[in-house]
């Protein structure tokens, strides 16, 4: 099985405290297909974990930047809010996510660009 970067965190955070991905779930308030479901990237790391694990843990603030990325780098959705959106902004949206899978590397790499040097601006 695959683990995403969140999901191999918390493997070592388990391995270092003696824990399995029981005592995970008991802690999360979830069940354990759950929390395997999001270790291996099926699933995004619900908000709500972050500030559970660093407490239970008590993460030094150079693991909980750790834990931020790792949650970042595991996404497999994310949400666009389009209510303040104009029709522009719309379509752009929706051929993007029509387009996404498509997507070169090339491709990907000129359009963060002009989205970095549109956020310079």
């Amino acid at each position: 099985m695959s683990y995403t970067k969140f999901g191999e965190f918390m493997r070592v955070l388990r391995v270092k405290h003696h824990e399995v991905m029981g005592d995970t779930a008991e802690l999360l308030n979830c069940m354990v297909p759950f929390v395997s479901s999001v270790e291996s990237g099926k699933k995004n790391v619900p908000e709500a974990w972050a500030p559970i694990l660093i407490e239970h843990y008590q993460l030094t603030p150079e693991e909980q930047t750790e834990l931020y990325h790792a949650i970042e780098e595991s996404k497999t959705q994310v949400k666009i809010n389009l209510s303040t959106a104009t029709n522009q902004q719309r379509k752009l949206a929706v051929q993007f996510q029509r387009s996404f899978e498509r997507l070169d590397e090339k491709t990907a790499d000129a359009i963060m660009k002009l989205l970095n040097d549109n956020e310079e601006k």
